[in-house]
């Protein structure tokens, strides 16, 4: 290992994910999160329980029996200025809540270098690709100001491709994968940024867990791309998969949104991918839909994002939308795109009249 990095990760969700792995590597993470689940992280840890290949049930990781040191607090309790990387993990509505707020503010006054491990990709990310109209996106976004004193060349995007959940009868610092692949980044404009990743990446590979006295390597590693439009492959996912659980009624498994009709499904998840290449993707960059309807059969309860809907979310990330109006801008159009869009919009609407 070369240098010990120090992260800050806002959000500890799937930010505990990302933050066990850099921790087991050696590198020392804090995270930015609600008072219960700081409290509970910091005096019991954050466990993390993850399918290991060739192994019977999970293997537990706790934070606390790591090489590197895993703290929490709230959104004052850390200085961005004092931390090497700075990660955002929080879903995109959270950005403009008061303290979130004005924390991403300072990050964005610090220039550190900033990886996004949202769905929905930051504004200042998507201004390093030179073919969005980014006025016509901002509407997308619950508040798209919050974006606006960052520097897109310290922002990069990571696709948070695992899957994961906090099982509803453990305490909040338990997350459980249920499907343990990578987190995908791009690159930074800065070389000296990408070093950093680079340098995470390796730890990452080279970290080991011992399980009953045995050191074992486990799933879900950080990779990083040089071009920045490999993290959008999770577009597709989310429109073929997760925003396609939303129905008029009730919410389905991703696994039957996407199994259900399965021509329905890649006609959706293909045009999604020539979207991305028009706007410059290689395709080989994206993930092959036989290999993305594959894994989908392992999800067998909805999206996170239809789960909030369920739940009487007011605000949820809207990639769907992102897609529809971005494709929109370059001629192109899908009738299952504007019906998933237009179920969300429904969906939306009567949570919000419902708390009026």
């Amino acid at each position: 290992m070369g240098n010990q990095y120090k992260v800050l990760i806002m959000g500890a969700s799937y930010g505990s994910l990302l933050g066990t792995k850099l921790a087991l590597a050696g590198h020392n993470v804090d995270l930015v999160c609600l008072p219960a689940e700081a409290d509970l992280i910091n005096s019991e840890g954050a466990v993390i329980r993850v399918p290991v290949k060739g192994r019977e049930g999970l293997v537990e990781v706790n934070s606390k029996k790591l090489t590197g040191h895993m703290g929490a607090g709230g959104t004052t309790a850390f200085d961005p200025s004092n931390y090497d990387l700075v990660v955002l993990a929080m879903q995109e509505p959270q950005y403009r809540s008061p303290g979130v707020r004005e924390l991403l503010e300072k990050v964005a006054h610090s220039k550190k270098p900033c990886m996004s491990i949202m769905n929905m990709p930051p504004l200042p990310y998507l201004k390093r690709i030179a073919s969005i109209d980014h006025q016509a996106i901002r509407p997308c976004y619950a508040d798209a100001t919050v974006w606006d004193s960052f520097d897109p060349n310290y922002m990069t995007l990571c696709s948070p491709d695992p899957q994961a959940f906090r099982p509803p009868e453990d305490k909040v610092n338990v997350l459980q994968v249920r499907l343990p692949t990578n987190f995908k980044s791009a690159s930074f404009a800065n070389p000296a940024h990408t070093a950093i990743l680079r340098d995470l990446v390796r730890d990452v590979e080279a970290s080991r867990f011992e399980v009953k006295g045995e050191k074992i390597e486990l799933p879900v590693k950080l990779k990083v791309h040089d071009s920045v439009f490999v993290p959008l492959a999770k577009w597709s996912m989310l429109l073929a998969g997760n925003y396609r659980c939303v129905q008029k009624d009730e919410m389905r498994p991703i696994k039957e949104a996407v199994h259900a009709d399965l021509a329905a499904t890649r006609a959706v998840y293909q045009w999604v991918v020539s979207l991305c290449v028009k706007l410059g993707a290689d395709e080989k960059d994206l993930v092959p839909f036989e290999k993305y309807a594959n894994a989908a059969l392992s999800l067998a309860s909805p999206s996170s994002a239809a789960r909030a809907l369920a739940a009487g979310a007011q605000n949820i990330e809207r990639v769907d939308r992102l897609v529809q109006i971005i494709a929109k801008s370059k001629g192109m159009q899908l009738d299952v795109v504007d019906e998933t869009v237009a179920l969300v919009d429904g969906w939306l609407e009567k949570n919000r009249q419902k708390s009026a």
